[in-house]
């Protein structure tokens, strides 16, 4: 899954993940990523970016749990909206 919400790239990938679940995110050079379920992050982001993403992620936790669960069933991931 890869998703461009506010010029921030959301990723999942389907290959070599590992527990527990999250998403890449790349923006302005920084990446890092974030555990769905606590919005720990690992990495680099500038503030409103993370903040950007968080919220983000909030929103839409459920679809990215279920997305988690469909990647690591090797099936096709469910596109979420970005940020209006």
């Amino acid at each position: 899954m890869r998703k461009e919400t506010g010029g921030i790239d959301i990723t999942m990938r389907y290959r070599g993940e590992h527990p527990p679940a999250h998403f890449h995110a790349e923006y302005a050079g920084h990446k890092a990523s974030f555990d769905i379920g606590t919005m720990t992050m690992k990495g680099s982001m500038p503030p409103k970016a993370r903040g950007l993403i968080v919220e983000w992620a909030a929103i839409h936790e459920a679809e990215l749990f279920e997305d988690w669960q469909r990647a690591e069933a090797g099936l096709p991931l469910i596109e979420i909206e970005g940020l209006k």
